[in-house]
């Protein structure tokens, strides 16, 4: 009976098989039951995190684009009026008395005036600038895909960018307060003696333009991610729109953050004489303590706190 002759090559082959391999990652391995096949994995959500989904899903309706410009507008003007609407009902019907700075009111038809010209100011100013400067941000490095950058990269632009605004506004709106400027601009601003929230973007289209550029300095300088410039956004509305709320609350920022000014520092700014009102800064203390154009206010906060009312 012949025996049916053995392939070296073969046997080696079947031999080699059963060793252990001294380069193992360069064997492929069999599949794990447990792992997901690769069009699997490719098929689920890029984002783990309900944020990033919810950003998935936002990005995946609208351009760049769009979302750089007019969903930044929508979200703008949502925040605006919905933080600032609450001053202007407390003053018209008379709420929170005891918390409010000044004792003025506004006549609900030039709180109406404020709203409508606002309306006017954001439809044809705001919107066009956001429409025109998305090009040049986009060249500065704004970016709107995922992942979103890490919460340490967000809250460092973030600070960054109060420190820059604060910086340039203070210097920007001391110079509104010299006598050309005042007159031809920086009035509109302060035709409300008596603020409320919504009174915080009412202002003269160069005004808007002219200090627009403190808030849009920091991000043009970074270009951070879109979600990073809407936090922004709505920090600096929110901030801006408590310091011309006319009311200071037990709750109110201030009260707790050592540098920041908040509605009873700017309220000052609003109803002395603007060649001796001081307080320019926009969110900090510390550049008008270094500058000593906080020295009336100090005076008359020393004077306020001996009586033990407002003036």
């Amino acid at each position: 009976m012949r025996s049916t002759p053995i392939s070296h090559e073969g046997a080696s082959s079947e031999i080699l098989s059963h060793l252990p391999s001294p380069f193992p990652s360069l064997l492929p391995s069999p599949p794990s039951p447990s792992s997901p096949p690769a069009s699997f994995a490719r098929s689920t959500p890029m984002a783990a995190s309900a944020l990033e989904s919810a950003w998935e899903g936002l990005a995946g309706s609208f351009t760049e684009f769009q979302l750089a410009t007019v969903v930044t507008f929508l979200l703008h003007e949502s925040v605006f009026f919905l933080s600032g609407l609450p001053s202007l009902l407390f003053e018209r019907f008379g709420l929170f008395a005891k918390y409010k700075i000044q004792k003025k009111s506004n006549t609900p038809s030039y709180q109406n005036r404020c709203v409508l010209r606002l309306i006017l100011y954001h439809v044809c100013v705001n919107l066009p600038v956001m429409v025109f400067s998305y090009p040049a941000f986009k060249f500065m490095g704004l970016r709107s895909s995922l992942p979103l950058p890490h919460w340490t990269v967000i809250v460092s632009q973030v600070l960054f960018y109060f420190v820059l605004e604060d910086f340039i506004f203070y210097w920007g709106h001391r110079a509104l307060h010299t006598k050309w400027l005042y007159k031809h601009v920086h009035s509109i601003h302060h035709e409300y003696a008596t603020p409320f929230g919504l009174t915080s973007e009412y202002a003269h289209p160069a005004e808007i333009l002219f200090l627009g550029f403190a808030t849009i300095v920091g991000p043009a300088l970074t270009g951070p991610h879109l979600f990073t410039l809407w936090l922004w956004m709505v920090l600096r509305v929110l901030e801006t729109v408590e310091a011309h709320s006319g009311y200071h609350f037990p709750w109110s920022p201030s009260n707790f953050l050592p540098l920041y000014g908040g509605s009873d520092f700017h309220d000052y700014h609003h109803r002395v004489l603007y060649t001796k009102s001081g307080n320019y800064a926009s969110t900090f203390v510390y550049m008008d303590w270094l500058f000593g154009t906080d020295k009336d206010y100090r005076k008359a906060k020393a004077i306020e706190e001996k009586d033990g009312k407002h003036l």
